[in-house]
């Protein structure tokens, strides 16, 4: 454990902030498993729409990083549109 005051402090922030992220990486895992099963059903261009706008969300806030986030969005749209 530290002995400075602010890292204390740093050390439960990150905690809170890893909690977050770990929360919004799971969802966004869960939406693009969703998104890639429901493809060629008729949900399934709602559950790709959900499951990029996770993605961009999750880029925007920093959590993954925008070029992990585009390569992860052109797979799925390349899944999408195999399956049409």
């Amino acid at each position: 454990m530290a002995n400075i005051k602010s890292q204390k402090k740093r050390i439960l922030t990150n905690a809170k902030a890893q909690d977050r992220n770990k929360a919004v990486k799971s969802e966004l895992r869960t939406r693009i498993r969703t998104a890639a099963s429901s493809l060629g059903t008729p949900e399934g261009e709602a559950d790709t729409r959900l499951a990029i706008k996770r993605i961009d969300m999750a880029a925007a806030k920093g959590i993954i990083h925008p070029n992990a986030a585009a390569r992860r969005k052109s797979r799925l749209m390349r899944q999408a549109n195999a399956a049409k």
